[in-house]
């Protein structure tokens, strides 16, 4: 017998389904121009259609031919990443000065250009996604940076698609003109830097005044299409959180936010709580069918060290050392996530001030809670610490399907948790204390816990307690923090803490606060 195959058992048609996919894979992962290779049959091009339209790209540029290219395919979009690339600017408005408040105003300004068109941008896209399914599962991921911001004074900054680097940059900077030697910073940047990548997004313009920018969000289509929404901590630059509200709205089936904005670095704190304040109240209000919600408020503890001004002991900027969050915006977020399914709010609000609840607040689906707080901290009175975490107890006795709530803090040389899960298989519930300090647990504190377990389920269950104690010279930053705590609910998108690591990293030996 021959054994030599018949002609036609060489074919690609030949081969067993499993190895096809094989071998589409490797190509795929291999990183090679895919498009000629869905020639090579029909369940290729499917396939290759199937991976090319699955993520999607897409800047103002191309928003004029995207109905045409996406519109025999749409059902295959699932995530979009629209990346609002601003103009690219040098050394003259890389840290504009001051000297001159309109050429202040104009080197930062963040509004309509030919390049970057804001408001057609989003007039155009929600016009265009209005038209699809509104069945669809459809993430939105929304980005505003100018590629210049990583070619001065901040080398370490990328803009990446919500998906994980398999390498992480090795690259040592070498611009003596914006202190970077050797890959080393030596000098930080001036506060004026820092004004230019932070800015607020249309403070300037193209509209009068925020109503006037209100009344353009209101206007834009609804987009039933989009469930999921990121805004993402790679923009530094800042959406007006009273603008976020009414650009919420225009989503109709919300049903996940990850926002990550950063913390402010100046007096304006004060008026952006206010903001943020009433952010929730919007998305309590008009976001029903909102089931996660994940706020990560960023910060840079070498950034106030940049920043702050001292005259006779005060800083004339108004950075404070380490963020206050405000008790309105607390309880605000509270009752924002009485119907969630899933909250985690990190830095911008204190879960002291988020379990000062109303006798009559529940959260009849929440089955994951995850806050930070202030007072986790090694100097604090252990009295203060437990007073919370009792009060965090109570509040649990109102969440009859919670899981887990974890309350953590994260900073250089500080990481510490409190968590609190659920293990039906074993009938039990936990508490576990994990930090870089010692904390005893009184006896109060763990009576409090097992009512919670007693409130919720029969006398078989028991409450195990767990202590483990970190290492403090691992802890170099909140980034550092969050996987050595191991934290259950996710606080943060993958990308992003890869993105703080790397900053971390570049920024090694600079002073913090």
């Amino acid at each position: 017998m021959s054994s030599i195959l018949p002609c036609k058992k060489q074919k690609w048609d030949a081969l067993p389904g499993e190895i096809r996919v094989l071998i589409l894979k490797a190509l795929i992962q291999d990183g090679c121009k895919l498009a000629h290779l869905a020639t090579v049959s029909r369940e290729w091009q499917a396939e290759l259609e199937r991976y090319n339209f699955a993520r999607i790209k897409l800047t103002p540029s191309r928003l004029a031919d995207f109905s045409s290219v996406v519109h025999r395919n749409r059902a295959l979009v699932g995530y979009i990443w629209f990346c609002l690339e601003l103009d690219d600017y040098d050394c003259t408005k890389c840290a504009p000065s001051w000297e001159s408040l309109d050429e202040f105003a104009e080197a930062v300004n963040i509004s309509d250009t030919d390049k970057c068109p804001i408001t057609a941008s989003f007039q155009n896209l929600f016009s265009i996604l209005s038209t699809w399914d509104p069945k669809s599962d459809l993430i939105l991921d929304i980005s505003i940076y100018s590629p210049s911001d990583s070619e001065h004074w901040f080398k370490y900054l990328t803009f990446l698609p919500d998906t994980p680097s398999q390498t992480i940059s090795t690259k040592a900077h070498n611009d003596a003109q914006h202190s970077w030697v050797a890959g080393s910073r030596h000098a930080a940047p001036p506060h004026e830097a820092f004004a230019k990548v932070f800015h607020v997004v249309m403070g300037e313009g193209p509209f009068d005044s925020d109503d006037s920018e209100f009344e353009w969000w209101d206007q834009l289509p609804s987009v039933p299409a989009v469930t999921s929404l990121l805004l993402r901590q790679q923009n530094r630059r800042r959406w007006k959180p009273n603008a976020l509200a009414h650009m919420f709205t225009r989503f109709p089936r919300l049903q996940e936010v990850h926002y990550e904005p950063w913390r402010e670095w100046d007096q304006l704190q004060r008026q952006t709580d206010k903001q943020f304040y009433h952010l929730f109240e919007s998305i309590q209000r008009s976001n029903i069918h909102l089931k996660r919600l994940v706020v990560f408020e960023n910060f840079n503890q070498q950034y106030p060290a940049s920043i702050q001004r001292f005259q006779f002991g005060e800083d004339l900027i108004g950075c404070d050392s380490t963020r206050n969050p405000h008790p309105d915006v607390g309880r605000m977020v509270a009752l924002a996530s009485l119907q969630l399914e899933h909250l985690a709010v990190s830095f911008l609000v204190d879960a002291r001030h988020f379990f000062a609840i109303e006798p009559s607040w529940e959260w009849p689906n929440l089955t994951s809670l995850v806050l930070t707080s202030k007072v986790l901290r090694s100097i604090e009175d252990p009295v203060e610490i437990g007073a919370m975490l009792r009060a965090a107890a109570v509040a649990a006795m109102r969440m009859p399907r919670l899981e887990t709530m974890e309350i953590w803090n994260g900073r250089k040389w500080l990481a510490a948790v409190f968590q609190y899960q659920t293990l039906p298989n074993a009938r039990q519930a936990t508490i576990t204390w994990r930090a870089t300090w010692e904390l005893t647990m009184e006896p109060s504190l763990i009576r409090a816990w097992e009512a919670v377990v007693h409130h919720r389920y029969d006398d078989s269950w028991s409450l195990g307690i767990v202590q483990e104690q970190l290492d403090i010279a691992a802890i170099k930053s909140h980034g550092d923090a969050i996987p050595c705590l191991r934290l259950s609910g996710q606080v943060i998108r993958p990308v992003s803490l890869q993105q703080i690591q790397m900053e971390q990293k570049a920024l090694e030996g600079a002073k913090t606060v």
